[in-house]
């Protein structure tokens, strides 16, 4: 079971691209940040925190056990980025990694769970560690567990 619901794009062009490439062509394409293999994205469709339309973004894909990481960094910026307050209203998302997206609850991961992922984050992303430095939030670490 997948969200229903009014999808309205990102109005930030280069969002908007990768994720309807990523969509078209089942993750074969646009499935890496600024191009770089090492930096493998998923795409994690959320319900509007407002407008109740459904949002789609490119967030980097960190796995571990079928349990992925969603981080909201906002490249450090002293806010959350938009789909942080989506996940907070409805916890309930699609993530797609390769041609299938499936459904996921969405959960703030805290203390040593937040900690243990944060590591394994920054191994995957090192700018995530620059990102924390730059902005006086504890950025948000969310786990996403797929839903049965």
């Amino acid at each position: 079971m997948t969200l229903e619901g009014e999808y309205e794009p990102s109005p930030s062009d280069w969002v908007r691209e990768q994720v309807e490439r990523y969509e078209a062509t089942g993750g074969r394409e646009a499935n890496t940040l600024q191009g770089k293999p090492e930096w493998p994205i998923v795409v994690i469709t959320s319900k509007g925190a407002k407008s109740g339309k459904l949002r789609k973004n490119p967030v980097m894909r960190v796995e571990e056990d079928g349990v992925y990481a969603a981080v909201a960094s906002k490249g450090g910026d002293p806010e959350h980025p938009t789909w942080y307050h989506n996940f907070m209203a409805h916890p309930e998302v699609d993530l797609q990694d390769g041609p299938e997206p499936h459904t996921y609850v969405v959960r703030v991961a805290e203390g040593a769970e937040r900690a243990e992922w944060w590591e394994r984050c920054v191994a995957q992303y090192a700018p995530y560690a620059e990102y924390q430095e730059k902005t006086d939030r504890e950025i948000p670490v969310f786990l996403l567990e797929r839903k049965d």
